[in-house]
C-alpha cells in the first residue's frame, strides 16, 4: 500500500581483458570517493520548512525553499506521512536510489528495495509507481544495493543496478519495460561482503565498489574483483585511461562499500566503508592508489551508506549512517578541515529523524535524495521505508531535511 500525497507550497530549488572480467557482456547501447587542524563547525541547522508566503524567517541566504523555525510534523497515519519531505512510503528497505534529473519544481528519483529488487519511482505529490522488477538474492547484506542513472540517461534512459544473483555479484543494466541485462558479471559472492555501489565518474565512465565477499584478503589480491573500486565503460569493459591498460581496477582496499560520490565536475571522488573488522570509513578517491589512508573514520561504526559532494556550496560532504547524516567538513582541494557534525538524528528536535539512512544521491546541486531501511534492523513507523529529500543550505551546519 502507498499513500498518495500532495505538497501544500510549492517547491523552489528544492573488457573483457586484464582481471577476470570475462563476464562483460556487448549489446546495444540505447534503451526502447589524518591528521589536520580542527576548523571551527557551525552547529547542525534546523530543517527547513516550507511557507506559504515565500519570506525568510533569518539566518541569512539560502538557496532552495524559503526558511522558518521548525514546527512539530504530525506522526504517520497508515502510509500517509505529512512530512513534506517524504516523496514516497511504505516501500521496503530502500538500500537505493538515483535521482531524475529535472528543474527541481516536482523532484523525482528512482528507489531500489534490497531484497524484492523491486525498482519504484518516487515523484514528489504522486504516489510510488513501478519501474522495473530485477532478479537478486538478499543473501547476507546483498541483493539491490545501488543504483545510478547512465552518464547520458538523457539520451539513451538507460539505469545500471549492483546486484547479488544465486551465484554472483554483478552490474546490471536496464530501462523502464526492458528486462535487464548483465553488464559486469562473475564478482565474488560470500556470506557478507556483498554490498556493493555504481556511480558515474563524470567523464563517462562508471566506477563500481565491490565489497570483499568475506574474505578480508580479497581486498587487496590484484586477481580478484572483490574488494575494489572497478572503472569500467557502460559496456563493461576496463575504461580508458585507468592505471593499468586492459584492468578495471582504479582503487583497492574495501570491505562492504556504502556509496560512491564525487563533485560535479569529477574532481573530488569519494567512496564509503563498514569493514567487518575496524572503523568506517570515507575515502578520497585517487586513481591508482590504495585505500589505505581513509579522509575520515568513525570508531564506533554508524554503518555508512551513500554520500553527497555539496563541497562546493556548503563546505560539507554529507554521508548517510544509521544514525543520522554524517557532515564532514571538506576543503575544495578535498582536504577534511574539522570533526563531522551529524544532523537528522532527532537529538532534541522531535520530528527530525528518519531513523536508518542507507542510500543518498544527487537531484540538482542543491538537491539530493535519500533512502532509509528501518526495516532492516531499525525501529520502523508505520510509513516506512521512504524516500526523502535532503535540501543543501548555507545557513550553517551542512544539509537538512527539505
Amino acid at each position: 500500500m502507498r499513500t498518495r500525497f500532495r505538497w501544500s507550497a510549492p517547491l523552489a530549488l528544492l573488457a573483457c581483458g586484464g582481471l577476470v572480467l570475462s563476464g562483460c557482456a556487448r549489446f546495444d547501447d540505447t534503451a526502447a570517493g589524518q591528521t589536520f587542524t580542527p576548523a571551527p563547525v557551525p552547529s547542525p541547522e534546523s530543517p527547513p520548512q516550507i511557507q506559504e508566503n515565500g519570506t525568510d524567517s533569518g539566518g541569512g541566504p539560502h538557496p532552495g525553499p524559503a526558511q522558518a523555525p521548525p514546527t512539530p510534523v504530525p506522526p504517520p497515519q497508515g502510509c500517509k506521512d505529512f512530512d513534506k519531505a517524504v516523496i514516497a512510503t511504505c516501500l521496503d528497505t530502500v538500500s537505493a536510489v538515483a535521482g531524475l534529473p529535472g528543474d527541481g519544481s516536482s523532484p523525482s528519483a528512482l528507489a531500489g528495495e534490497r531484497k524484492s529488487g523491486r525498482v519504484m519511482l518516487a515523484s514528489a505529490g504522486h504516489d510510488a509507481a513501478s519501474f522495473a522488477q530485477l532478479d537478486v538474492q538478499a543473501d547476507g547484506d546483498g541483493g539491490l544495493t545501488s543504483l545510478a542513472l547512465s552518464p547520458s540517461y538523457v539520451e539513451d534512459q538507460l539505469v545500471f543496478a549492483y546486484v547479488t544473483t544465486a551465484t554472483d555479484n554483478r552490474v546490471v543494466r536496464f530501462a523502464k519495460g526492458q528486462a535487464p541485462k548483465p553488464v559486469l558479471t562473475g564478482i565474488p559472492k560470500g556470506p557478507t561482503g556483498n554490498r556493493g555501489a555504481v556511480a558515474s565518474d563524470g567523464a563517462g565512465a562508471l566506477l563500481v565498489a565491490t565489497g570483499d565477499a568475506g574474505n578480508p584478503a580479497s581486498a587487496t589480491d590484484p586477481s580478484s574483483l572483490a574488494g575494489k573500486v572497478l572503472r569500467i565503460d557502460v559496456s563493461g569493459k576496463p575504461a580508458a585511461g585507468n592505471p593499468t591498460a586492459g584492468s578495471a581496477v582504479y582503487a583497492a582496499g574495501l570491505h562492504s562499500p556504502g556509496g560512491i560520490c564525487s563533485s560535479s565536475d569529477g574532481q573530488r571522488r569519494w567512496v564509503t566503508d563498514h569493514p567487518a573488522n575496524g572503523p568506517d570509513a570515507v575515502y578520497r578517491l585517487q586513481s591508482g592508489q590504495p585505500l589505505s589512508t581513509p579522509a575520515w573514520t568513525w570508531p564506533d561504526k554508524p554503518t555508512l551508506g551513500g554520500c553527497i559532494d555539496f563541497v562546493d556550496a556548503t563546505g560539507v560532504l554529507s554521508v548517510a549512517s544509521a544514525t543520522g547524516l554524517q557532515n564532514v567538513p571538506v576543503g575544495k582541494d578535498g582536504a577534511v578541515t574539522g570533526k563531522p557534525s551529524v544532523s537528522l538524528d532527532g537529538k532534541g528536535k522531535p520530528g527530525t529523524t528518519y531513523g536508518r539512512l542507507a542510500a543518498m544521491s544527487m537531484v540538482n546541486p542543491q538537491l539530493g535524495v535519500a533512502g532509509t531501511v528501518n526495516k532492516d534492523g531499525g525501529k520502523p513507523v508505520s510509513s516506512d521505508d521512504r524516500v526523502v529529500l535532503i535540501v543543501m543550505s548555507d545557513t550553517g551546519g551542512g544539509p537538512g531535511k527539505d
